[in-house]
């Protein structure tokens, strides 16, 4: 049960194409987001659908598959931990962002 401690799994289409960054050390490293839809009916019987936005950031050789092969609007699965960071912008302001650091992932959907 030790692995379950941190692990997320989303099915959702990117919302941007990838992008995409080679470190000094020659890591690459892939950025991009990923909706994911839930739909339920409201009081009055309509459908209703939930868009929700994750922050999904991939490195090394699944980086690489990330550049080759994904654009916007591509459905995958992809499966990681939730991690948060923090920053400071320009002004000092001190900001933390939530993301899925992705260990595995798979192309879902109709070949282009």
């Amino acid at each position: 049960m030790s692995t379950l401690r941190n692990k997320v799994q989303l099915i959702g289409n990117l919302g941007s194409n990838p992008e995409i960054i080679t470190l000094e050390s020659g890591k690459k490293l892939a950025k991009f987001s990923l909706a994911t839809n839930e739909s339920y009916k409201n009081a009055q019987g309509e459908k209703v659908i939930d868009t929700q936005w994750h922050n999904i950031v991939v490195w090394n050789k699944t980086a690489e598959i990330v550049e080759k092969y994904l654009v916007k609007g591509n459905e995958v699965a992809i499966e990681g931990k939730l991690t948060t960071r923090s920053y400071e912008t320009k002004e000092g302001e001190k900001r933390y962002i939530t993301e899925v650091v992705c260990n595995e992932l798979l192309m879902l959907g109709n070949k282009q």
